[in-house]
């Protein structure tokens, strides 16, 4: 297996929660990794086949709680190649 492709994008707190649901709906993710603007990680969403729906739900709660705290995040999306 070949080594997974990492890309960082900065999102604002508001488009926080939408943008990682975007990336989930893609299926080609591996892992997600929240940061923050001082690059400390926040949360780490590994995401492995099958994951869908309600085992996500507590996940949604999070990240809409930690997307009010700042102004800016950065996404590190690890893809499968």
């Amino acid at each position: 297996m070949s080594e997974p492709v990492s890309e960082e994008q900065r999102v604002p707190g508001e488009n926080l929660v939408s943008r990682v649901k975007e990336l989930v709906h893609q299926g080609n993710i591996r892992r997600i990794i929240v940061k923050n603007d001082a690059g400390h990680t926040i949360l780490e969403i590994p995401l492995t086949v099958g994951v869908v729906g309600a085992v996500l739900l507590p996940l949604w709660v999070a990240l809409g709680s930690i997307a009010a705290l700042a102004s800016h995040y950065t996404l590190v999306v690890e893809k499968r190649t």
